[in-house]
């Protein structure tokens, strides 16, 4: 499989510690010093995860003329993942296919948390390998703040907004694609307190996280372990790695999982400072923001651990 382009939408509203100072008595130091954010993006009143989604893939397309741009109806297979849905009927896959005009193909929404990223992309490459696609867009969305409740002074600073869409294709398009040389995911609902440790219940006012330390622990151990298992199958060190993108939660796991790899931490991609924990979208539109920067022959691993729990990693090679 070829990642032939990444492109991300964030709103344009800014939501800074300043408001969770005012609201909770949470100083913006603390915020800080706990998670790495400063700042995190919210839809706005006419945006929804179904909006972003498609202002995502609007954006992919219209910089991958060779995949399509235009020319939608190639795409023959869309893959969504969130796990804050506008609709859980009329899912984000299904607003995305009526936006482009695309009939008749496999259209597929899943939820697995904040590893729906390589879960979606895992389920292309099981359409490519039954030979019932050659084109897939893969689209992840979170409206976080649409569930979230901002006097949670626990978690309720955590969680910002934005989407990202991926154009994979089954053969090389081009020869700045992304080889996607191989996915490893995997549940790991037996271990510790999967089962509560985050939880999203509307009705108990939103998104919880009752047990943050659990979550980081097992997220920690978890991305390291499935990054450097993923380096090793491929025959690769972790010097040759030239960037990690790792899912966007906590700067704290991030540099954690840094530290245990012996990686350079300037290679790895970090955009929680402005954006938040952005659920399923955030390593992706970590992907997007350096795409333009990887050279030929550079090795990228994206690592991801999900509320539930789950987790995967993915490796790319130019």
């Amino acid at each position: 499989m070829y990642l032939h382009h990444v492109a991300a939408y964030v709103p344009a509203a800014v939501v800074t510690n300043e408001h969770f100072t005012r609201l909770n008595g949470l100083s913006t130091d603390w915020i800080i010093e706990r998670t790495g954010i400063r700042e995190r993006r919210k839809a706005g009143p006419a945006e929804n995860t179904n909006t972003m989604a498609i202002a995502a893939v609007g954006r992919a397309l219209a910089a991958a003329p060779s995949f399509g741009a235009g020319q939608a109806d190639e795409i023959d297979l869309i893959v969504a993942g969130t796990y804050t849905p506008h609709d859980t009927i009329y899912t984000v896959a299904h607003a995305v296919q009526r936006h482009l005009g695309i009939a008749d193909i496999p259209t597929v929404s899943i939820s697995s948390a904040c590893s729906s990223l390589l879960n979606a992309v895992e389920i292309v490459e099981g359409y490519f390998a039954l030979g019932k696609a050659r084109r897939a867009l893969v689209v992840v969305s979170e409206h976080n703040t649409a569930y979230n409740n901002e006097a949670d002074a626990v978690a309720g600073h955590l969680w910002g907004d934005g989407a990202s869409a991926l154009l994979i294709s089954k053969d090389r398009l081009s020869p700045n694609d992304l080889h996607i040389r191989q996915v490893i995911t995997g549940g790991a609902a037996t271990i510790g307190r999967a089962d509560e440790a985050v939880t999203l219940k509307p009705v108990e006012k939103g998104i919880v996280m009752p047990h943050g330390r659990d979550v980081f622990q097992w997220a920690c151990t978890y991305m390291a372990r499935v990054t450097q298992q993923l380096l090793t199958a491929n025959g690769l060190v972790v010097g040759q790695l030239n960037y990690l993108v790792p899912h966007q939660a906590n700067q704290r796991i991030s540099n954690n999982v840094v530290k245990q790899l012996g990686l350079d931490p300037a290679r790895a991609v970090s955009n929680i400072e402005r954006l938040g924990n952005t659920g399923c979208a955030g390593a992706a539109i970590g992907l997007a923001a350096i795409w333009d920067a990887v050279q030929a022959g550079d090795n990228i691993v994206v690592t991801v651990f999900g509320g539930g729990y789950s987790y995967g990693a993915m490796l790319l090679t130019k």
